[in-house]
């Protein structure tokens, strides 16, 4: 006996093949699949501190944008014809920079320098067609870290473990044990977690590649 047919997800895509996404973030996949769009993803393959090293002297906003369409562009060169989201997020705390901590002892010292200030989240998405970024965008969003001591930082990390600590930046994930972290936060869900759906879906409409 064959196996049932699964039925026919409907989906507002018009775009022709999937959306292809130029990142392997299951939360970013995840966040258009729930907009009922469906997606191919590729690694972009970008040497993300070189791009970061040109653009010395930018504003957090504007880098976050050179990395978004950095990775759009190159992922649509490889593959013509395909409408290619590429997204990119920058975290900035008093003119400092953060990157994705490289071991626990390094995600305890990123929370330590975010406790109890407020800092802001750079989401940038870019769009290409045949290696040409025909736009970009970014959107901002601000969260106030409580003040935390060193033993709270040190029971957080334990308990959310190395994969989410040192997979994300600033070494929290707000969709998980990192919300305990948070006393305020200000920006849409989506910017937070590295992808606005929202002004995403308007500019796909606005090019005719959503059916409403």
């Amino acid at each position: 006996m064959s196996a049932p047919s699964q039925p026919t997800v409907a989906s507002p895509w018009r775009g022709g093949l999937p959306l292809l996404l130029a990142s392997t973030s299951a939360t970013r996949r995840a966040l258009l699949e729930s907009a009922g769009l469906g997606v191919d993803t590729e690694s972009p393959g970008v040497d993300e501190r070189a791009v970061e090293a040109a653009c010395a002297g930018l504003p957090p906003e504007a880098l976050a944008r050179r990395l978004a369409e950095a990775k759009a562009g190159a992922v649509a060169a490889r593959r013509p014809g395909r409408v290619v989201v590429g997204a990119d997020q920058v975290l900035a705390c008093d003119g400092i920079l953060f990157h994705k901590p490289a071991d626990l002892a390094a995600a305890r010292a990123q929370i330590g320098d975010l406790a109890g200030r407020t800092h802001a989240l750079h989401a940038a998405v870019a769009l290409a067609v045949d290696g040409v970024v025909v736009e970009s965008f970014v959107e901002t969003a601000h969260l106030t870290m409580r003040p935390l001591d060193a033993a709270a930082i040190a029971a957080y990390v334990d308990l959310a473990g190395p994969d989410r600590v040192c997979s994300s930046v600033g070494g929290y994930q707000l969709e998980g044990l990192g919300i305990h972290l948070f006393a305020t936060v200000a920006g849409d869900h989506s910017t937070i977690l590295g992808l606005p759906l929202l002004p995403l879906l308007a500019r796909l409409r606005a090019r005719g590649w959503l059916s409403f």
